[in-house]
């Protein structure tokens, strides 16, 4: 249930990180990318996964460390991981907060700023979905798992789920209608 959980808030993830890097292409090619949806975009990685994915995450290492430490070793310190995409998504934060205030940027330093977050949060990602998540599944004793599941904050995702905030109704209907539009191309 928790790995379930992790892996659909990973595919979550991808969705957002599909639709930052088509909004980027827009802004490469020099037009006007909907700044509203990358803004919101960044607020949702601000707020869910660091309060909420990663915090998961941590107590299901920290379990793995205690059942399988050569194996929590070959995975390596997911802790920090978590602090430089944190770190990385205050930097593209701080970019598109520049172009919005009509700093002085570079067009391509804000693309290679962007792009490095898209890109190591995929890598991230595939890290934990390959090495990770099965290692863990493998190690974890049905007690952890409940010792973990009687910490979870039951919150649901603010964007991802039915009872959706308000401040991410634009975003969601962007992507579902992304999402749409991605169908009708591939008939």
């Amino acid at each position: 249930m928790i790995i379930e959980r992790l892996c659909q808030e990973h595919r979550n993830i991808e969705t957002l990180l599909a639709v930052l890097e088509r909004e980027l292409e827009i802004f490469d090619r020099g037009d006007r990318p909907d700044y509203d949806v990358i803004r919101t975009i960044i607020n949702y990685f601000e707020v869910y996964p660091d309060l909420y994915h990663h915090p998961l995450e941590d107590l299901v290492f920290a379990k793995f460390k205690i059942r399988d430490p050569a194996a929590a070793a070959k995975v390596g310190n997911l802790t920090l991981e978590h602090q430089k995409g944190a770190e990385r998504l205050r930097r593209a934060a701080q970019a598109v907060d520049g172009v919005l205030a009509g700093r002085e940027i570079l067009r391509q330093d804000v693309d290679t700023i962007v792009r490095d977050f898209i890109e190591h949060e995929r890598r991230h990602i595939m890290m934990e979905d390959r090495d990770f998540f099965p290692a863990a599944l493998k190690a974890l004793e049905p007690q952890d798992w409940t010792e973990i599941a009687s910490t979870l904050i039951s919150r649901k995702d603010p964007l991802f789920s039915e009872v959706a905030e308000k401040r991410f109704y634009a975003l969601r209907a962007h992507i579902l209608q992304s999402e749409q539009e991605a169908e009708a191309g591939r008939h």
